[in-house]
């Protein structure tokens, strides 16, 4: 039973699905799968029921889960007792496209990096200061002092629940969406796109009834949204997923555009590595769709 193997179950557990597993740890599903048969195989015991919607643990699973984390645990801690320089700060946006942080993650797993959930209006702070070497941003923002390259962009779509008025539209029109309320951010958590987006609506003559102030995290904007109220989000296609129980549709002209970065402090040593390496991720294939 290899360190590896334990790795790849505990993704899987936690996403509760092969290719999202797969996804987050930047391998491809039929690799994932092969390892957790052979783990299986190593245990003599199933770990998982597969189902149409996803891997559902076992009891095995459950108990082998807090050894497994353990020794996961273990062994970071063993590598990090022997490590000769610090490790790579590197910090992302809620929201941020996971095959972008997957091959971050991989392109960075030599420099024994620490990623994590940061705002984008935070991150600029802790860019400029020294605080983090790397962060995944979204933009428009004010970039003085920092250096990026834009490494992922998408159309924005309007996402609504499946009983929503505008759910069986295959397209929307800007005043479609009147008289619904939107579900949005706080400006402080990246204040240039904030505002980049609002712009736009206000352009397209939409005036939503009222903004209700929402969190970038899934989680949160599934739930928000699956309320029964007339509210919608402004979200890429790819963020909507088989069994959230929303719909996205597009809009049929003047879309606006989400805008993830690859950004670091210009006076940072190894800038040069990190604009080949924002270069490369920029070059990561982009699903319209979040990929099930």
């Amino acid at each position: 039973m290899e360190l590896r193997s334990l790795r790849y179950f505990l993704a899987v557990v936690e996403e509760r699905h092969l290719t999202r597993a797969a996804e987050a740890l930047g391998i491809r599903p039929t690799s994932l799968s092969q390892q957790i048969i052979g783990l299986e195989r190593d245990l003599d015991t199933s770990l998982f029921v597969r189902t149409a919607s996803g891997m559902v643990p076992t009891a095995a699973a459950d108990r082998l889960v807090p050894h497994a984390l353990a020794a996961v645990a273990a062994a970071r801690r063993a590598a990090e007792s022997v490590r000769t320089r610090p490790p790579l700060h590197v910090a992302v946006t809620p929201g941020a496209p996971p095959w972008v942080v997957a091959e971050l993650w991989r392109a960075t797993a030599d420099f024994a990096p620490e990623f994590t959930d940061t705002q984008t209006g935070e991150q600029l702070v802790r860019l400029r200061n020294g605080a983090l070497d790397l962060g995944i941003l979204l933009v428009p923002e004010d970039l003085t002092g920092l250096d990026h390259i834009t490494i992922a962009e998408a159309e924005l779509g309007v996402v609504v629940a499946v009983g929503h008025r505008l759910a069986g539209r295959t397209a929307v029109r800007w005043a479609d969406l009147h008289p619904s309320s939107v579900l949005w951010f706080s400006q402080p958590c990246a204040p240039g796109y904030h505002q980049a987006i609002q712009q736009h609506w206000l352009r397209a003559g939409w005036r939503p009834s009222s903004m209700r102030n929402g969190s970038p995290r899934r989680a949160l904007f599934v739930a928000e949204l699956s309320g029964g109220d007339d509210v919608v989000a402004l979200r890429p296609a790819w963020d909507v997923r088989d069994g959230d129980g929303l719909v996205w549709i597009p809009f049929a002209s003047d879309a606006p555009r989400i805008c993830h970065a690859l950004a670091w402090s210009v006076v940072n040593p190894h800038a040069a590595k990190y604009a080949t390496m924002a270069a490369d991720l920029a070059c990561v294939a982009v699903p319209h769709k979040h990929p099930e």
